[in-house]
């Protein structure tokens, strides 16, 4: 039986299969599924900056309610901020999961601005999140708002959060960035010690019955893995962080590309919607079998083997191969 163990975010785990940010960690009885499947951590649901918000105003609405009529009520009201107060639901959540499970649990905030995301990053460490993923998805359109300044932002986030934290953080992307490798570089300079590629959007549609936007779900296939397997192959070993390739890992040789490419794990959520949870016994009981088929003793020992600095083509990752896979059709 191969060595299935791998380490990420400074966290030893049993295996590479982490279940990722889903609907799954809202019900304490999927997640014991997960734990009992094998999954070697679990990300929680993300926690929406626009809910931190949301709930903050609720409150001060409720608060100040009648402070009109009544001007000395205002000397009675606690001096609440913006984002004082949020969905406590959600830290509830992960304390009672830290209780249900001994696999480590990941905290997932998703914003963009540094106020609430400070204080409900130490909020989920408190709770007891043995790491937390940062979700960065912000949809610029403001034609005046730069690529730059954007990212200038984003670090600054990152550079943040790392002097309030103690426990590990992951920052999740997308692939939308002009030069990826220089602003992974600047992430894990300000404090990022791992990144998770890619963030997968839902966009939205049109229905043209009802002349409404509404929104779509469709969940990944194995063919989505590719964009998140070449950029984790061609950052690897030239960006010190650890890697989580997500979106498009649906079997045991997904799995394997994306530790051969350099991912410490791979993280699922389509594949367990739709098949159940318990599909996470058989991807590991196949890659286990794959390994001990192909000879290797480990999953260390196939790590990054196929990345862009370990092939012989390293051209292979970039537009070559754009050109080779041109004139071969």
């Amino acid at each position: 039986m191969a060595d299935l163990t791998t380490t990420y975010l400074g966290l030893s785990l049993k295996n590479p299969l982490v279940a990722s940010a889903s609907p799954l960690s809202k019900k304490m009885e999927s997640v014991r599924q997960l734990e009992a499947a094998g999954v070697s951590a679990i990300v929680m649901y993300s926690l929406f900056e626009e809910q931190i918000i949301q709930e903050s105003l609720k409150l001060h609405r409720d608060l100040t309610r009648g402070i009109d009529s009544y001007a000395e009520a205002l000397s009675y009201l606690p001096d609440y901020g913006t984002y004082s107060i949020g969905p406590e639901t959600y830290l509830d959540q992960l304390r009672k999961i830290k209780q249900a499970v001994s696999i480590p649990v990941i905290g997932s905030l998703n914003g963009v601005s540094t106020g609430g995301w400070i204080e409900y990053a130490q909020k989920i460490e408190q709770a007891g999140a043995d790491a937390l993923e940062l979700n960065l998805y912000y949809l610029s359109t403001d034609p005046e708002l730069s690529g730059a300044e954007l990212e200038d932002r984003y670090v600054t986030l990152v550079r943040d959060i790392r002097k309030q934290l103690r426990i590990p953080f992951a920052v999740k992307l997308s692939p939308f960035y002009t030069s990826l490798p220089h602003f992974s570089q600047k992430l894990v300079g300000a404090g990022a010690d791992g990144l998770v590629l890619f963030n997968r959007f839902y966009q939205p549609d049109i229905d043209l019955e009802e002349l409404d936007v509404v929104p779509n779900l469709v969940l990944s296939t194995s063919q989505e893995l590719r964009l998140p397997l070449r950029w984790i192959a061609i950052l690897y070993g030239r960006v010190q962080a650890d890697f989580a390739l997500t979106s498009g890992v649906h079997t045991a040789e997904d799995m394997v590309k994306a530790v051969m490419a350099g991912a410490s794990v791979t993280m699922v959520a389509s594949e367990f919607l739709q098949r159940g949870v318990n599909r996470a016994a058989e991807m590991l009981s196949d890659l286990d079998m794959w390994l001990n088929e192909h000879e290797y003793i480990s999953i260390a020992q196939m790590k990054g083997s196929m990345s862009q600095q370990a092939v012989a083509e390293p051209a292979a990752f970039e537009r070559a191969n754009y050109m080779a896979v041109l004139s071969s059709y």
